[in-house]
């Protein structure tokens, strides 16, 4: 038969597929258990997340979906997330001769996210430690800290001043505390002390940090504490200063007041804090089809446990984040899906049924996926990305990423007609904060479906019971009819490179995230990190990073004479810089130095 009439037969047989329908009563009940109490938010590397696994696995072979891997539902990778305080730590200050022990938890104790070594330097108090440019305030200005421990207020100055630059009432990415200890170590520090500003928060927010509270990377070079302010209080008393004098001097007219304390103050101690990995799981089921090629429908199955460091309400912070619409409700899509498809007739392209875990982290599972893909990459046809869709409101939904791949535009117009919803198409969203970004560096067409933000992301409110259950059934249902058309239509969408109208003010981008501050440089980083520097999974076309001859695969290892190992020193090193400055970067490509100038352009 020729390939002719083979053509013609598919394409009558895609126009004539009966619409999927999912149930709506079906799907709550997968978001039901996913967000249940028992499952504590499925944290990355947590027992609960293992159950959820299981039980999409589960469902996988209940629905007589192949395990992808040829003998079980589940691919295993290593991530990074305990931190724990070794047996070493100490920390002790001498003041003219005399010793004086701290107690660890008591007046001092490491942050989660502190490298590990040996203390023994001079202090510099440098005030809330934060250099914005934008706002025309550096407390490092006038002042040497290399090689120094400095002193660092927490939070921001005039943060009660609704009218001060810093925004007041609401924190900048400068107080954040990593943000803080990557400028000291790019200013040369050799510790990072915090204290709490206590002019602004009283005494009786003297607490230390609960160890654990704060996110991490892997390798984030030098170690970093918190400090009893009381303690801090009597460094400066013997330099001739009070700390809420200085702090209130700040606040008052926005100059830094930093200074080296006196030359009879020396800080020693050791950092000991110890990381373990953690094998999770991203769950993967095959339906074939008659050709090896292939459609990917997935979604992240993971969510943040009990918030800790990542939940938008603080203080509820311990409290179990169920994660019904972040994303229980894309996970039970994938599943509602899985099991329609096994019901129906074999077609033209297989599809591959995707959970991932560590999404909350970094695109962990998606990124892992990619690179140690069970089918080639280059037989994915498309991959729909299914995150946040159970709470459509007022019948909206985005769509993001037509622009990706031939024909994407057309099929979703095709298929929307009979469905009562409101898509917002965007042909831009390849990149973004969603699993759908890990194939677009693979140069696979993608689609993201996304229901929209609401007061409850993040925060343990996010409950089972606000999944809009039959509008995101019908949701659902649209989204299988898509993934019909791309598994049956007769040529497969081919990928196209798509650069955003504004390339500076594209999401998901090292140096070209949306708003903010700070020059465009143009690459996407690889969210699974190498043991040390920042990995690109991408460069964009026209960028200043490839205007400069970097390219996806490259590991950056050094940023304007700074030494990059980790994500967070690049994010802030190139804050750090200009519009029009030229900056001498070190990548390693195939494992061998590679120098390059790159001239940064203005965000916009």
């Amino acid at each position: 038969m020729s390939i002719t009439i083979v053509n013609a037969l598919l394409l009558a047989l895609a126009s004539q597929l009966s619409a999927v329908e999912i149930g709506a009563k079906a799907y709550m009940d997968d978001v039901k258990f996913l967000a249940s109490p028992s499952l504590k938010g499925r944290a990355t590397g947590s027992p609960e997340l293992e159950r959820a696994a299981k039980y999409i696995a589960k469902e996988f072979e209940k629905a007589k979906l192949q395990p992808l891997n040829g003998s079980s539902y589940l691919q295993p990778f290593d991530v990074s997330v305990d931190a724990e305080l070794g047996s070493g730590n100490r920390f002790e200050y001498v003041f003219e001769n005399t010793r004086h022990s701290l107690r660890l938890q008591q007046e001092f104790v490491p942050f989660s996210f502190s490298g590990t070594g040996k203390i023994s330097a001079p202090v510099v108090f440098a005030g809330y430690g934060i250099t914005a440019r934008e706002y025309n305030y550096d407390d490092y200005a006038g002042i040497d800290v290399k090689g120094k421990a400095v002193l660092v207020l927490r939070h921001e100055p005039q943060e009660y001043d609704a009218k001060s630059v810093f925004a007041g009432r609401v924190y900048t990415e400068h107080s954040q505390l990593f943000s803080k200890a990557v400028n000291a170590k790019l200013h040369g520090a050799a510790a990072v002390i915090f204290i709490t500003d206590t002019a602004s928060h009283s005494n009786t927010d003297d607490a230390l940090e609960k160890f654990g509270k704060s996110v991490s990377p892997s390798n984030p070079g030098i170690p970093f504490l918190h400090l009893k302010a009381e303690v801090a209080e009597r460094w400066l008393e013997a330099a001739g200063r009070n700390l809420k004098s200085v702090q209130e001097e700040i606040d008052k007219d926005l100059r830094p007041r930093s200074f080296p304390l006196s030359d009879q103050l020396l800080v020693e101690g050791e950092v000991d804090v110890r990381r373990s990995l953690k094998t999770v799981h991203n769950v993967a089921g095959y339906l074939p089809g008659l050709t090896e090629e292939y459609v990917v429908v997935g979604a992240h199955y993971d969510h943040l446990g009990l918030g800790e460091q990542f939940s938008l309400a603080p203080s509820m912070a311990g409290k179990v984040h169920p994660g019904a619409d972040d994303n229980a409700s894309g996970t039970a899509a994938v599943l509602a899906l899985a099991r329609w498809f096994s019901n129906q007739p074999r077609l033209k392209r297989g599809i591959v049924f995707l959970a991932f875990a560590g999404e909350e982290l970094g695109l962990l599972g998606s990124s892992y996926f990619v690179n140690h893909p069970a089918l080639p990459l280059s037989q994915a046809v498309g991959m729909i990305n299914m995150d946040m869709i159970g709470r459509v409101r007022d019948s909206k939904v985005y769509v993001g990423g037509t622009g990706t791949g031939t024909g994407l535009a057309e099929l979703l117009e095709e298929v929307r007609k009979p469905y009562k919803l409101k898509l917002d198409v965007s042909e831009q969203g390849g990149y973004g904060s969603s699993d759908h970004t890990s194939f677009t560096t693979k140069q696979v067409p993608v689609l993201f479906f996304f229901s929209g933000l609401h007061g409850d992301y993040h925060k343990p409110s996010d409950t089972w019971e606000k999944i809009e259950a039959d509008a995101a059934a019908q949701l659902v249902g649209l989204i299988g009819d898509l993934t019909e058309r791309l598994a049956s239509r007769p040529e497969r969408s081919k990928y196209i490179r798509v650069e955003p109208k504004n390339p500076h003010a594209a999401g998901g981008s090292t140096g070209s995230s949306s708003g903010g501050y700070g020059p465009y440089f143009g690459s996407i980083p690889d969210f699974a990190e190498p043991p040390t520097g920042v990995r690109f999974a991408d460069v964009r076309t026209g960028s200043p990073a490839e205007k400069a001859g970097l390219l996806a695969g490259d590991i950056l290892v050094a940023f304007g004479g700074n030494k990059i190992q980790n994500l967070y020193d690049f994010t802030y090193a190139l804050r750090s810089k200009k519009p029009g400055e030229e900056v001498a970067v070190e990548v390693l490509r195939g494992g061998k130095p590679h120098h390059a100038k790159v001239l940064l352009t203005e965000r916009k």
